[in-house]
């Protein structure tokens, strides 16, 4: 602003001396014009100097919301040797019970797997809702694959026909849409990890070619069971805290010091069973030692 002043005094005093020799017209639309541009271009630097500091940030996050701009990168998962992890799953969801499962686990600030099947998503009135809202809570809940539709439970004869196993993987990764190349076996405890695979004879040929195609298959090292006529827990939370304990000191876990629990999202529909849930994972958080931990995080696994 000080210099369009400076600009528009020097202009008058020129258009005085001039005036007197008679040059009045031409002077008036010369300097006229180019006063005028010099103002406006000195007020649009100005302008942009003082603008909101916070449009650009503003703007960064809207354009974050609608997936318009890139998010921040994930941070690097670092190993701490003196701890225990767990690594808590619960297999066929959506179903009755997967909500209480989210809440829980939220609620109490742990981490969990959910190994989803596509046609639990379909056949459920607010299951791609649900399906939804476990993928987009990483990296505190993980979605990983569980089937299409958990081998309409004939599992020797979907074993049996490696090729139609794996387009059923492939049909639920994208029915699911499954950010990460994790499965787990319906009815099997396999395991497929980077240059290792632990598997028994009827589902190997699957377990090959799902290797060859970069995936990983995550087993387990404890269930906890339930009744499968009425699909409630056997275990009480201190009986499956104790076997937990258990199977690190007497490392039975498949990998040392990392521990995959196999719980099921219907067992805790009810609401004194997920009151079982909540008390395990408080038994667990007493020891210091032990880490909930997502299973893309498990030691060997394919990123």
């Amino acid at each position: 602003m000080s210099i369009c002043l400076l600009y528009l005094s020097s202009t008058i005093f020129t258009y005085m001396y001039l005036r007197q020799r008679g040059f009045r017209l031409i002077v008036i639309v010369f300097l006229g014009f180019f006063g005028f541009m010099s103002c406006n271009n000195t007020l649009k630097e100005n302008t942009f100097i003082e603008k909101d500091p916070m449009a650009d940030s503003a703007k960064k996050a809207y354009l974050e919301k609608i997936g318009a701009a890139p998010k921040a990168p994930e941070q690097p998962f670092v190993v701490d040797s003196t701890k225990f992890y767990i690594y808590l799953t619960f297999d066929d969801g959506p179903q009755p019970g997967t909500i209480n499962c989210y809440n829980i686990c939220k609620g109490e600030g742990i981490k969990a797997t959910f190994f989803m099947v596509a046609l639990h998503q379909q056949r459920k009135r607010d299951g791609k809702q649900i399906v939804g809202m476990i993928r987009n809570s990483y990296p505190q809940f993980l979605l990983a694959n569980h089937s299409f539709d958990h081998t309409m439970e004939h599992y020797q004869y979907f074993y049996q026909h490696p090729e139609m196993a794996f387009d059923n993987f492939m049909r639920a990764q994208d029915s699911l849409q499954v950010p990460k190349k994790i499965i787990r076996l319906p009815g099997n405890g396999g395991w497929v990890l980077q240059n290792q695979m632990k598997t028994s004879h009827l589902v190997s040929a699957v377990a090959h070619r799902l290797d060859s195609a970069g995936y990983n298959v995550i087993g387990w090292d404890v269930e906890w069971n339930f009744n499968h006529k009425n699909a409630r827990p056997i275990q009480t939370p201190e009986k499956l805290a104790a076997q937990v304990d258990s199977a690190f000191s007497k490392h039975h876990e498949y990998m040392t010091k990392n521990m995959v629990i196999l719980s099921h999202d219907r067992m805790f529909k009810r609401s004194e069973d997920s009151a079982s849930l909540v008390k395990f994972i408080q038994l667990m958080k007493q020891n210091p030692k032990y880490v909930f931990e997502t299973v893309d995080h498990y030691p060997g696994a394919k990123k």
